[in-house]
């Protein structure tokens, strides 16, 4: 069976993360992947503290494993949040846009793990710097807010520059993602959009299907002018971005635009002027499924990549 040091770290059965992305990592969809071995994450977005709040109980009603909330630092109701995640005594915490140093003393007070999301190996060294547990390094290739490096880049310079374990996300969709990423050094994965199509995830069906149907050039960049560009499956929206930004639109009417297009894609199913968060791998995903079947065919896979390439050194 395949186990690395993020099993022992975080008491997973399975190296997997799955991604906590806003609108669409919810109680239920975590709680399922928790119960197939990985650990699940619900995405707590902008969403207020009691919202998040009520993720967490549905969490708990449905499993007694591991699992864990996405903050997003930048959130108008972070600090809210941190309290409810302290108070909920939360196992694990993932971060994003920023650092969670003003945090750490008081979720270690409770036992929660944090592993902040990192683009680039300058903020890897600064964020090794305060007392987390581990760092995500995700590479252009996810869905959502993205950096500049890819995967495959980002990873093993990550892996080198700090003393710290790594688990690696952007653009891994199957068992031979996550042992390509082992042999980079990372000790597990974070994967987002194939979970998306996972049976337990609540999210508009209009949103898997948009998955479901995607090729491989369908998940694109706006917005890089804001300093903050997100990949979505292109769509009416993502052509009203790019017209706007090649005509020199200001980084507020582009983030305007922008501004509630997620929810109404993820919960309203509006897949044509919603914002589709996807990654590049939206082109491997073929169906729905169980979210236990999702991560048995990855650990299966990459234990047959594995034992192959181990048996071809052995000839």
């Amino acid at each position: 069976m395949l186990k690395t040091e993020l099993c022992e770290l975080l008491g997973i059965e399975y190296p997997i993360i799955q991604g906590g992305m806003a609108w669409i990592a919810t109680g239920e969809l975590a709680a399922a992947v928790s119960n197939a071995g990985g650990l699940g994450v619900i995405g707590a977005g902008h969403a207020p503290a009691e919202v998040v709040r009520s993720e967490i109980k549905k969490a708990k009603e449905l499993t007694n494993k591991p699992y864990g909330v996405n903050v997003m630092l930048l959130s108008p109701h972070v600090e809210e949040v941190i309290e409810v995640v302290y108070e909920e005594e939360v196992p694990v915490i993932t971060t994003g846009a920023g650092s969670p140093g003003k945090y750490i003393d008081k979720l270690k007070e409770v036992g929660t793990k944090i592993i902040p999301v990192v683009p680039s190996v300058a903020l890897a060294k600064r964020i090794a710097r305060l007392e987390v547990d581990a760092i995500i390094a995700e590479g252009t290739e996810s869905g959502g807010h993205v950096g500049n490096l890819t995967t495959m880049a980002l990873v093993p310079q990550i892996v080198d520059a700090i003393d710290l374990p790594v688990i690696a996300a952007g653009g891994i969709a199957d068992g031979r993602g996550l042992s390509a990423v082992l042999a980079l050094g990372a000790i597990g994965v974070q994967v987002g959009t194939r979970f998306v199509c996972a049976e337990e995830c609540t999210v508009h069906p209009n949103y898997k299907e948009a998955i479901i149907k995607a090729k491989d050039r369908d998940a694109v960049v706006t917005a890089r002018s804001t300093g903050h560009p997100v990949r979505n499956l292109k769509n009416k929206l993502t052509r009203q971005m790019d017209k706007l930004e090649s005509n020199g639109a200001s980084k507020e009417k582009l983030e305007e635009l922008g501004v509630g297009r997620l929810q109404h894609a993820a919960e309203e199913g509006d897949v044509k002027e919603g914002s589709v968060m996807a990654g590049q791998i939206a082109g491997m995903v073929e169906q729905e499924q169980p979210a236990a079947d999702i991560i048995q065919e990855f650990i299966q896979q990459a234990e047959g990549v594995l034992k192959e390439n181990i048996e071809l050194i052995g000839e």
